[in-house]
């Protein structure tokens, strides 16, 4: 059992280059995914303190983090994982299922003209970027069954030129795939990638397919997925998590992890995590 694991060495950390949105129109106003409730009342001033600690954490790791402004009547472009996907200095944008949602793609898309990239490729799919896209270092994750389309993964294997893997989601709560799943350490030339994931919110084909791929997997329980523990983000050795996580950060730690808790509770209210304020640019 994963618990009965012996201590393993210190990880090493590779440096990362992030994109973020200052949450300054946070709000949550409608209601595209069952964590999302307008009734009751959301923070703008608590998310944005929040997301600045995020934002500081990950330079505090040594990371660099790019922003890019937010726009008013976009309560949800915090989110800027969904926006885009960045493979070997490649970019895929997004195209998103909720039209409330839809007008983020083009932001995203200028910044990336604005600041020198070139091979840039808006999807013809549904598509909502790294929220169902979980790069591994060596084949692309792709989570399907609520919003993006499963067509969306032969487009992103087009554009992309990386093999990609299709995992269909099946509980509506992790309706994307980075609520569900996140890479804790990307395959090296002599190293399999090392993931974490919440078996039941995959389907039973899913599943096997991820044990087949990631035997070595770090499992979390059900609590640790409801806080939204799986929406972490890792830099090969410190795992950026929701402070409730701390089932999942225990088994981190034997593992050789290093858990590193943020205060996600305001940007919960709408269905977003750590990994959801983080688009990862990987210029290869």
């Amino acid at each position: 059992m994963q618990g009965s694991r012996p201590l393993e060495q210190p990880r090493v950390p590779t440096t990362r280059r992030y994109l973020m949105c200052p949450p300054r129109f946070f709000a949550v106003e409608y209601a595209i995914n069952p964590w999302m409730d307008p009734s009751q009342p959301a923070s703008a001033e608590v998310a944005l303190e929040q997301w600045t600690a995020l934002r500081d954490t990950y330079r505090r790791l040594g990371h660099t983090v790019e922003e890019i402004e937010p726009e008013p009547g976009l309560p949800d472009m915090v989110f800027a994982a969904n926006s885009g996907t960045v493979v070997a200095g490649r970019v895929l944008g997004s195209r998103f299922r909720a039209p409330q949602r839809a007008a983020e793609a083009e932001h995203f898309r200028r910044w990336f003209v604005e600041h020198g990239y070139r091979d840039i490729t808006m999807p013809e799919k549904i598509n909502e970027a790294e929220g169902d896209f979980a790069w591994t270092g060596n084949l692309l994750l792709a989570g399907t069954g609520f919003r993006t389309d499963p067509a969306a993964h032969a487009e992103a294997q087009e554009v992309l030129g990386v093999p990609v893997v299709s995992l269909n989601l099946v509980d509506p709560r992790y309706y994307h795939l980075d609520t569900a799943l996140f890479v804790l350490a990307e395959a090296t030339d002599t190293t399999r990638a090392q993931i974490a994931y919440y078996p039941d919110a995959f389907s039973p084909g899913s599943r096997r397919v991820l044990e087949r791929l990631f035997p070595d997997a770090v499992l979390a329980d059900a609590a640790d997925a409801e806080c939204f523990g799986l929406n972490g983000v890792s830099d090969g050795r410190n795992v950026v998590l929701p402070v409730e996580a701390t089932g999942l950060a225990a088994l981190l730690e034997k593992r050789g992890y290093e858990p590193v808790f943020v205060d996600i509770s305001e940007l919960r209210k709408a269905g977003g995590g750590p990994k959801c304020c983080t688009m990862e640019i990987r210029k290869g």
